[in-house]
């Protein structure tokens, strides 16, 4: 463990494959032999290594079952493994949304729902982040971005005069599913105006020349409370093996002593 500590402090700040990956694996071996070995031994002195083995188990799948229990039960699991976060992503970027891969984005214009400044607000980091070139930070190239095409995310406008945003889909289906929810969001490119000097920057204007877009977008409803669940139902059916092995176990010892008693005594 020490030696791991000393190794950690002197890791350097780049990514290899060292560190964070080997480092972090030995650190977490190291974790569970210095706390549930140390239990393990302690019990196994005085249990037998058999007994106190399965007492350690059931004591700590016991205690994850109830840790994991509590994080599926508070409101904000703020403490607890989380999954990834429910958010809007763009799946594609078309000229019409009849032209759209997508069914039921084809006739959002009739079947939808208009969205208004606040709703499009929502929907605009998500373009923000499909749309807007990354930037290398580093030395270090970003990943590629199929629908990036500003450098900027001023140089295009998604709340213009007469800009057209709809929503459709939703809703549950069969309790424990969602029907899947799409969103369409018109943008265009930024006209570039020159400022004049003593005068106020006129406000941002679509450049007539560049044909508008629509970007279609898909809600993700992420996983955030799924690694709970995964705990819970892992550290159940351990809880349950490590408790039927110390019924056998004591079934075991039952039978030994039923067939000391039966034994016959030798005679003198």
């Amino acid at each position: 463990m020490g030696l791991v500590t000393m190794l950690a402090q002197h890791a350097s700040g780049e990514k290899n494959l060292w560190d964070p990956t080997l480092l972090g694996v030995l650190v977490v071996l190291s974790a569970i032999g210095l706390f549930c070995g140390s239990v393990y031994l302690l019990l196994g002195t005085n249990l037998g290594g058999r007994l106190g083995f399965l007492v350690a188990g059931a004591c700590l799948t016991g205690f994850m079952l109830l840790l994991s229990s509590m994080w599926i039960t508070t409101a904000t699991p703020l403490n607890s493994p989380k999954g990834r976060p429910a958010n809007w992503n763009v799946i594609e970027v078309v000229d019409d949304p009849s032209e759209s891969s997508v069914e039921q984005v084809q006739n959002i214009a009739e079947n939808g729902e208009a969205v208004d400044v606040e709703g499009l607000a929502q929907l605009r980091p998500a373009v923000d982040a499909a749309l807007v070139q990354e930037q290398a930070e580093g030395g270090v190239e970003p990943e590629p971005q199929e629908f990036a095409q500003f450098g900027r995310a001023t140089d295009f406008l998604t709340d213009f005069e007469g800009f057209q945003t709809f929503t459709t889909g939703g809703g549950t289906k069969n309790v424990f599913w969602h029907h899947p929810r799409y969103a369409v969001v018109e943008f265009c490119t930024t006209l570039v105006v020159e400022p004049v000097a003593g005068e106020a920057p006129p406000a941002p204007q679509c450049d007539p020349l560049s044909p508008k877009q629509y970007a279609i977008l898909e809600y993700d409803r992420g996983s955030l409370r799924q690694p709970p669940w995964v705990y819970f139902f892992t550290s159940l059916v351990l809880f349950g093996l490590f408790l039927l092995g110390l019924h056998w176990h004591e079934k075991d010892a039952r039978e030994r002593k039923k067939d000391e008693s039966l034994r016959p005594v030798p005679s003198s």
